[in-house]
């Protein structure tokens, strides 16, 4: 594996390692605050991945970065392993402070804004990653076009793969795709998201500045990332009454939510298992056995 002084040296930083820790919590990199003479450094590593993995996440902070909204670190340089196949990712070191309401406010009238960036369509330019999966993806002009044939049926092919979609829970799947377009909106609005905002993907930074991180990003509905935001917590209700005053959120957000929590829900199953089993069936059951 390239060692961090190599690393360090493509950032034209050759000062002395002060200190490296390896930081907990991701479960795919391997991860290191690295503190040199010169500055500290967030840095990500890892043999496994396609080329494109980091890439796809540095494009992703870039395109938050223009929006002029949110905040996101820096990227100071990647790797895509095309050499020795490991892949690195160095960018700017954001000290964690303790979240406050103000950072929570500050967090949703900016994610707000960042929503307010627009897409010539749904879905994303080139393949991307949630978790560990690979996410084909294209531009096409229809929401539920790009959700049905990009993001569940994936998901779908992969459980039945893996053996997790036993014969009810399959039938019910099955026919929640076929009917997609009587629950979602077909052209709710093509907005930039995060795409996978579980409360572990922002930091609370220093001035009680929010930062965004670790992005999966695609132009879509605005609903698909407040929906996943509200699946594992990790955001105040300051968080979502500032969203909404900043841009309201239509009457019918209620009924979508469940069915974009599913396509969480559906990779959760896939990468960790049956303990997800119970709650896409509960979501399954209120659209197929409820709506019929």
């Amino acid at each position: 594996m390239t060692t961090m002084e190599e690393i360090l040296q493509h950032l034209g930083d050759s000062t002395t390692i002060l200190k490296k820790t390896e930081v907990n919590g991701g479960d795919i990199n391997e991860a290191f605050h690295v503190q040199t003479e010169r500055q500290a450094y967030f840095v990500k590593q890892n043999q496994n991945v396609p080329s494109h993995f980091f890439q796809v996440e540095a494009r992703g902070l870039e395109l938050i970065r223009d929006t002029g909204t949110v905040h996101v670190p820096e990227v100071y340089y990647y790797d895509t392993g095309s050499g020795s196949g490991d892949s690195y990712l160095v960018m700017e070191h954001i000290k964690k402070e303790a979240s406050t309401p103000l950072l929570q406010q500050r967090l949703g009238e900016r994610l707000a804004r960042m929503h307010r960036t627009t897409g010539g369509g749904y879905g994303f330019h080139q393949a991307t990653f949630v978790g560990e999966l690979d996410q084909i993806n294209e531009m096409v002009p229809s929401w539920v076009e790009y959700y049905r044939t990009y993001r569940l049926l994936p998901q779908f092919h992969l459980a039945e793969k893996n053996g997790r979609l036993p014969a009810g829970r399959r039938q019910r799947l099955s026919r929640l795709i076929e009917r997609l377009d009587s629950f979602l909106p077909n052209d709710p609005g093509s907005s930039l998201l995060h795409g996978d905002l579980w409360g572990g993907n922002w930091i609370p930074g220093p001035d009680e500045t929010p930062y965004l991180i670790d992005p999966s990003v695609l132009y879509g509905d605005r609903l698909m990332d407040l929906s996943f935001t509200e699946l594992f917590g990790g955001y105040s209700g300051r968080f979502y009454d500032s969203y909404k005053q900043e841009a309201p959120l239509p009457d019918y957000y209620e009924e979508v939510k469940p069915l974009y929590q599913l396509f969480y829900l559906l990779v959760h199953l896939n990468l960790f298992g049956e303990a997800y089993g119970s709650p896409v069936d509960r979501i399954l059951s209120h659209y197929i056995d409820t709506k019929g």
